[in-house]
């Protein structure tokens, strides 16, 4: 494939003009009142930053605007376990390559469940599409990985949130290798993540969210890998530090 047949999603815009409010959500989110655009990497592009910021939304508009389900699943998936799902897919334009992926699929660790009993709801497990079993007959970081080994084939593109919750260290480090190797056959992945981990996958972009900036950031600059490595590297004196500190008020022998 040539590389200019992707990324397959090459550019997000904020329709600005259409919104009448920036006061309600998820328009009054701090990083959507100053977004304008985001261009994306024609393999691997992540988004980080603390909960709250907005990554999830994003990452969620992303996937609705594309025709996935907003909990999960590729575009055969159609179901809705709540009411949930922000507006915010209703004014991004998605600016596409010509080239359209063979397949996609959106993974949200969150809801898997959910998506885990709509299809034992239409099917049985031999014909679900997830190697004969059922995913809620494995435990979440196994269901996760069946999903993975099972829908995610290469020439397709793939949206992630959050999939370290599902995830061992091991298996985080292996799921590297497997993003490598469905790359080099043409994919391109989207994923929100906590994960110094999976963050450390090379040539990729990491746009880090921080109130109202959204900014393109090197690895070893992002705080994920920052906060880890400095507790790595002085766990003993972290720990001690904060086991150390009286509970606010004093304890009940403070006060006699």
């Amino acid at each position: 494939m040539n590389l200019k047949e992707r990324p397959y999603l090459r550019r997000i815009e904020l329709l600005r003009e259409r919104i009448t409010s920036f006061n309600e959500y998820p328009f009054n989110l701090p990083i959507i009142k100053d977004f304008s655009y985001i261009d994306f990497h024609q393999d691997v592009t992540f988004f980080v930053g603390e909960n709250g910021v907005g990554k999830s939304t994003i990452i969620e508009s992303i996937a609705v605007g594309l025709g996935y389900n907003a909990e999960g699943g590729n575009r055969n998936v159609n179901f809705k376990t709540k009411e949930t799902t922000s507006e915010l897919y209703k004014f991004l334009r998605l600016i596409k390559s010509y080239k359209k992926p063979r397949e996609g699929y959106f993974l949200r660790a969150e809801s898997l469940y959910n998506v885990a009993s709509y299809m034992d709801s239409i099917a049985p497990p031999e014909v679900q599409g997830y190697g004969g079993k059922s995913l809620h007959s494995q435990s979440h970081g196994e269901a996760f990985l069946s999903v993975i080994k099972n829908k995610f084939h290469g020439n397709g593109l793939y949206i992630l949130d959050e999939p370290e919750s599902a995830l061992s260290p091991t298996r985080l480090i292996a799921i590297l290798s497997v993003i490598n190797n469905l790359v080099k056959r043409n994919s391109q992945f989207i994923i929100a993540t906590h994960s110094p981990i999976l963050l450390a996958y090379p040539n990729s972009t990491i746009y880090q969210i921080n109130n109202s900036e959204i900014k393109e950031i090197e690895y070893l600059d992002t705080e994920n890998f920052l906060i880890t490595k400095n507790f790595l590297d002085n766990h003993k004196a972290i720990i001690d530090s904060l086991f150390s500190k009286k509970p606010i008020g004093g304890t009940h022998e403070d006060k006699h």
